[in-house]
């Protein structure tokens, strides 16, 4: 993105009365994508091209998310719908179809395809294709896009299978044309902040030892899906596009050569995260248990927890993470855990702590605060200390102080993400997550499930994250 770009994007994040360290923030923001641009090159196809013309494969609950997100950039973003294409013609197609022609005044519309190669035979103005059906679909789709010369953002995972991403990559680079990966967090404001601020140039935390995550969801939010009376699939369409029935259809993630179990669904968002923040390093090895445990009538595992091994500059940083689909307790959050600090970081709306470990004094965190790179919201309180508890070796630590960043995100989750794809199909910036990041975190998780059907502790060789 160039300054002026980021600087309107940043007016809907920053609140007015930390104006005084924009100017910051936003070079930061701009060299956000420094070293990821792709091998090939392959920027600024569409030049000056004051329009892009999309079309949507895959209009889901998630290909719906896309959609509200570009229309909420305004009759003046320059992102205009042509077309969407899903097997569900009177559940997603129609609905869909149906919004994108609603917005008709703003240059939008609505052809309804179920077959995406007739689409991408039809649709002859076509600049892009956004890419959200289920995990093993992804390849298949993408490449087909680059075969008619189209720019690819498709959602993740970005496939199930290593063999099938690593040919997207290659497929991509052969045509010369953009694929971006759908790991929003790497577009986000508040998360571009944290790594370029707190951690690399604040260095808060001095040296990170330890990373934890999760991702837990309610009971009630793993129930399966149903549909509609009156709005199956034919099954012979069912049966063409790879599903058994309309159930299998709905609840794909947890079907095993469909998708790849919440681990993957979940948990490559969160994953993600710890390679970009450790200055995109790659594991060595990754352990993991797992199991049908509750839901009984699901193939992939619905807990889930993996823990990999790091090797930095600094030193060997092991990382845990867990998925559960029983309980929603505390959510979903990456924790980076340093000798001097604590980072806890969420997509989740407001959800950004930062904590000085008692030890360290106050007086090495206050240039940042006077810089307004963090605002001290609660001082350190010292333990209370009990006569004869240094006998028995019990002593309490201090509560560390805790400090809040600046940065709000006031837009839909993916809109950063997608406004990066397009600034770069314009030659105004590089992609955040191109096709070789996205074939890393790829390796990472489905390595877990990998770790937890074989028992055993995974090493991963360096070479084995190459496209």
């Amino acid at each position: 993105m160039e300054s002026k770009e980021i600087a309107h994007l940043t007016t809907f994040l920053i609140p007015m009365s930390n104006q005084i360290d924009r100017r910051n923030f936003i070079s930061s923001s701009a060299a956000a994508g420094a070293g990821l641009m792709l091998a090939n090159g392959a920027l600024g196809q569409a030049g000056n091209k004051k329009d892009i013309n999309i079309a949507l494969i895959g209009a889901g609950t998630q290909g719906q998310v896309l959609m509200n997100a570009i229309l909420k950039l305004g009759r003046n973003s320059g992102v205009k719908f042509r077309a969407v294409c899903d097997i569900w013609e009177k559940g997603n197609l129609r609905r869909v179809s149906r919004i994108l022609n609603a917005y008709k005044r703003y240059g939008h519309k609505g052809t309804a395809y179920v077959d995406y190669q007739e689409m991408l035979e039809k649709e002859k103005d076509l600049d892009a294709v956004l890419v959200a059906t289920p995990d093993f679909w992804h390849a298949e789709h993408t490449i087909a896009c680059f075969d008619k010369g189209l720019h690819v953002y498709c959602e993740k995972e970005m496939s199930n299978s290593l063999d099938d991403a690593k040919d997207m990559v290659l497929a991509g680079r052969k045509a010369g044309k953009l694929l971006q990966i759908g790991h929003q967090r790497r577009s986000n404001p508040r998360y571009i902040y944290c790594k370029d601020k707190v951690i690399n140039e604040a260095n808060l935390l001095n040296r990170i030892t330890n990373i934890s995550g999760q991702w837990h969801r309610s009971r009630a939010a793993c129930v399966d899906l149903g549909w509609p009376k009156g709005t199956d699939i034919p099954a012979e369409t069912l049966k063409k596009y790879g599903f058994d029935d309309m159930s299998q259809f709905r609840n794909w993630r947890w079907y095993k050569g469909l998708g790849g179990g919440p681990i993957v669904d979940l948990g490559s968002h969160q994953i993600d995260v710890y390679s970009w923040f450790l200055g995109n390093a790659l594991p060595s090895s990754v352990m993991a248990s797992g199991g049908v445990d509750y839901w009984k009538d699901h193939e992939w595992y619905d807990n889930a927890i993996a823990i990999f091994e790091f090797p930095t500059e600094k030193g060997l940083v092991r990382a845990s993470y867990e998925t559960l689909t029983t309980n929603s307790s505390n959510g979903y959050y990456e924790l980076f855990m340093g000798d001097e600090g604590t980072l806890l970081i969420s997509e989740s709306a407001g959800r950004g702590e930062i904590y000085r470990e008692s030890w360290v004094e106050e007086t090495k965190w206050d240039p940042w605060v006077q810089k307004n790179y963090v605002t001290l919201q609660k001082a350190s309180v010292k333990a209370e200390v009990k006569e004869g508890d240094d006998e028995v070796d019990v002593r309490e630590s201090a509560t560390p102080a805790l400090y809040r960043m600046p940065i709000e995100m006031k837009v839909p989750y993916h809109q950063p993400h997608l406004v990066n794809f397009f600034d770069s199909i314009r030659g105004k910036a590089e992609l955040n997550c191109p096709g070789e990041i996205g074939y890393e975190t790829a390796v990472m998780v489905l390595k877990v499930n990998e770790a937890i059907a074989e028992g055993r502790k995974i090493e991963l060789n360096p070479e084995e994250f190459k496209v």
